[in-house]
């Protein structure tokens, strides 16, 4: 028996002592999909206005080596993060990533100029979710979109809009996979206005236009993400979390929390079980702010899992769609990719790894000694040989040897481009 699952049945034994069945454990782990961002392997640049400046509250920081700026290159590049991060998970893509060798605008895109996309994620035997692209465009007057005062401006977005849920369900339908939709817009103020409920009303009425007719939810449904603030926008946000989280409410759509959006003393993790007894589900798109919203690459730290761990306990994962969102181009990209997926599904096994019902008899009781004392001690407990387990079982790297991989990828790959 190798190292890792003499480990493993340590562990095993441990964890069984305190009622914890981690065979059960990794198989449910297995079944948690993630939707990876592809704008982490090229900077949030795409493929139809790749020179075009980044606007709207977006920046990219750092100039490291092997940048994608073909999509054989992004997608060579994905397929390598993939084959690093265990399980079987999703792509997420931006308008911008369309593939055509015509000349097109946001407002005239096809499900077609995704074919690329989708052929490769059938090899990949992944699944794709959308987002439509309301940035870094000239359309973007003002720091107004879908809620501008001219309703040209607006029309151009809402035909966007449209054809974003054209491609979302072209997705779903093609894959066999729901394909989640998410708009978020920059829209807002960057000093306090005058009016803070007309531009919510253009925006009301924005949205119900795009979403009108009605597409099949096993293909796509749309998810709407606010914000607490944005560059440029600091004193007003049109589509702020509350916005959001009532009208999909009251659209029957899901909610998409970001995790860099909040005030640096909220609890994100408590958001979940507080919307979701009334919500269809959410979109989660899990970031790391440092002291505002700025996209740090995602590691274990406390808020992560206290989010994961929320999820598991609530037994909320099955209405959460858990996406990563992040951009560092200070290092290797790919790495950046597989610290944060695999940061993420850590967070989730140590959520795993619990006598949930136990502990919930005990609350219930109003022994709140053992509670304390059981989950200090679970933070000592060989979660990490359960991880390592994890992966041996799905033919990924075992601890950091997957920075070998990335290393030899670097050499042979990024550093000829």
């Amino acid at each position: 028996m190798n190292k890792v699952a003499s480990a493993y049945e340590i562990a095993k034994e441990r964890y069984a002592a305190i009622g914890v069945d981690t065979e059960a454990v990794l198989k449910a782990l297995g079944q948690v999909k993630l939707s990876i961002h592809s704008w982490q392997g090229d900077d949030v640049h795409g493929f139809l206005f790749p020179n075009q400046e980044l606007t709207g509250g977006i920046g990219v920081s750092g100039n490291y080596p092997g940048v994608a700026t073909t999509p054989d290159q992004l997608s060579s590049d994905l397929s390598k993060a993939l084959s690093l991060i265990p399980g079987q998970h999703k792509v997420q893509l931006h308008a911008i990533y369309a593939v055509t060798d015509q000349k097109k605008d946001l407002d005239e895109l096809e499900p077609e100029d995704f074919k690329y996309w989708v052929d490769w994620a059938k090899k990949e035997g992944v699944g794709l979710d959308m987002n439509g692209t309301f940035f870094s465009h000239p359309m973007l007057k003002d720091g107004f979109t879908l809620a501008s005062p001219d309703k040209a401006v607006r029309d151009f977005w809402i035909e966007h809009g449209k054809r974003s849920r054209k491609i979302a369900n072209y997705f779903g339908k093609e894959l066999g996979q729901q394909s989640v939709n998410n708009f978020w817009i920059p829209d807002g103020y960057k000093d306090n206005p005058i009016d803070k409920l007309t531009p919510r009303l253009r925006l009301i009425d924005s949205l119900d236009e795009i979403i009108k007719d009605s597409l099949p939810e096993q293909n796509t449904i749309e998810t709407f993400e606010g914000k607490l603030f944005g560059t440029g926008v600091e004193s007003y946000t049109v589509g702020s979390h509350e916005f959001y989280a009532n009208y999909a409410l009251t659209r029957q759509k899901l909610w998409t929390i970001d995790a860099g959006h909040f005030h640096p003393t909220e609890d994100v993790s408590d958001k979940f079980s507080a919307f979701l007894p009334f919500g269809k589900g959410l979109m989660l798109h899990v970031s790391r702010p440092v002291r505002w919203d700025s996209d740090h690459v995602v590691i274990m730290d406390d808020a992560l899992i206290r989010m994961m761990r929320s999820l598991v306990r609530d037994d909320l994962l099955s209405k959460t769609n858990i996406g990563l969102d992040f951009f560092d181009a200070t290092i290797n990209r790919i790495a950046g990719w597989v610290i944060g997926a695999r940061a993420t599904q850590k967070a989730v096994l140590m959520g795993m790894l619990a006598p949930i019902d136990t502990l919930k008899a005990m609350e219930i009781d109003g022994d709140l000694t053992k509670r304390l004392a059981i989950t200090e001690e679970l933070k000592s407990y060989p979660f990490g040989a359960v991880w390592d387990e994890f992966c041996a079982r799905q033919n990924v790297p075992v601890g950091t040897d997957w920075l070998a991989d990335v290393d030899q990828y670097e050499k042979d790959v990024l550093l000829k481009r």
